[in-house]
């Protein structure tokens, strides 16, 4: 029987709530009491406020806040629009006002835990020079159980309507752990000569074959059997919730194992948040805030796509032996044709190391060798390859050339 760790939970940030509530309140009428005013006191019971306010994770995902962008040398308005939809994700446009048609391009986000604003920074980037629409999925704990189950077969479904609906010769950037489905799609698309097979395919730091230089990530994933898993971290929605009884990987256990990852830094960081709080340094508390406020914006995962995740790319290693399977059908990564593909990975990458996204470029054959691009990004680690100075500068130039000459 599976115990309910996550209705204990649930209930008992419910029966916390009106602390924080409480908090929040006073936080927002002391921030009235005119600077000079006793200022250390109010400082210290100010930071004691924001701490215990902020004591609680969010399930709603946060908003992209991309209003505009610049495109060439002007700034043009950016909207939000969803192009497609069903109840586990949604196709979401960032439709650019008044701009020349450019490249249609899919962003693939990762189902892992949080929710895909995480790649708001390279949503920013690409739409300079792209016309982008992302996977934003939605979180099972609020799809309510008759809408069915959603695996890796139906994750790879989605991205297969998804680039349907961009029409013909549409892009695809599939960042860290979907780069197994996004390969996997753009097969059953090349061997059944879909319409709107990719005209490239880029995976940036994914899990293509785990088997090179396994990571700390990698031999947690083989350290028990699969069992294990589906017994221990699998659990039902808390019935306060729309998807009620679903089962999950509940969003605040993966939380906790990140934290649990750098946990000291974490510590140091909410003790920097009270001191600059304290200390009327509000830029530098603003910018520690903005960060927890998306880190601690939790999705839950359906419990049948980890479980077929850490079983097929992470136990098994289906797809670089040739024997990952979509609907009962093999994934042939040889049909993989008349595109291009391009592969990043980074140098600090300890979550994918290097060699295990580039495998990519050894299963497929038949993709010619002027339409290949490799690139090992010195000097980042994991998120680095899709976000920041070195993604912005280095990284993000080649992808665009890559995209332009095979659009």
């Amino acid at each position: 029987m599976m115990s309910m760790y996550y209705q204990a939970f649930q209930n008992h940030m419910d029966l916390t709530a009106p602390w924080r509530a409480g908090a929040s309140s006073a936080l927002r009428f002391l921030n009235l009491v005119p600077q000079g005013l006793s200022d250390q006191v109010v400082g210290r019971l100010s930071a004691a406020l924001e701490l215990i306010s902020r004591s609680t994770l969010t399930y709603h995902r946060p908003a992209y806040g991309i209003d505009s962008v610049m495109v060439g040398n002007r700034e043009v308005g950016v909207t939000e629009e969803v192009a497609y939809a069903t109840p586990f994700g949604s196709l979401l446009h960032f439709r650019k006002d008044g701009v020349p048609e450019q490249p249609r391009m899919l962003l693939v986000a990762p189902m892992s835990g949080h929710f895909a604003t995480l790649l708001r920074g390279t949503v920013k980037t690409l739409l300079q020079d792209h016309d982008v629409y992302i996977t934003d999925w939605h979180n099972p704990r609020d799809i309510p159980r008759r809408e069915g189950r959603f695996g890796l077969d139906d994750y790879t479904d989605h991205l297969i309507d998804f680039l349907g609906q961009l029409g013909p010769r549409p892009h695809m950037v599939a960042i860290c752990q979907p780069s197994v489905s996004a390969l996997a799609a753009a097969a059953v698309m090349c061997e059944g000569n879909h319409p709107s097979r990719p005209a490239t395919l880029t995976l940036m730091a994914g899990p293509i074959d785990t088997r090179i230089q396994p990571t700390r990530v990698n031999e947690f994933a083989k350290s028990r059997p699969i069992d294990w898993f589906e017994q221990n971290l699998i659990n039902y929605v808390p019935v306060q919730c729309r998807g009620a009884l679903r089962k999950v990987y509940p969003g605040f256990v993966q939380l906790t194992a990140f934290v649990s990852m750098n946990l000291e830094r974490h510590i140091k960081q909410h003790m920097d948040l009270a001191n600059h709080i304290a200390k009327g340094e509000k830029e530098k508390a603003a910018s520690i805030k903005t960060f927890y406020d998306e880190y601690f914006a939790v999705m839950d995962l359906p419990a049948e796509f980890y479980i077929e995740t850490v079983r097929d790319v992470f136990q098994e290693h289906l797809l670089p032996q040739g024997k990952l399977m979509h609907r009962g059908r093999p994934v042939n990564t040889k049909a993989v044709s008349r595109m291009g593909l391009m592969t990043v990975e980074g140098e600090k990458d300890d979550i994918c190391s290097i060699g295990q996204t580039l495998a990519a470029q050894d299963l497929c054959t038949g993709v010619r060798a002027y339409r290949r691009v490799h690139h090992m990004q010195a000097g980042v680690g994991h998120y680095g390859v899709f976000s920041g100075k070195r993604w912005n500068n280095e990284i993000y130039p080649l992808l665009r050339d890559f995209v332009h000459v095979n659009s």
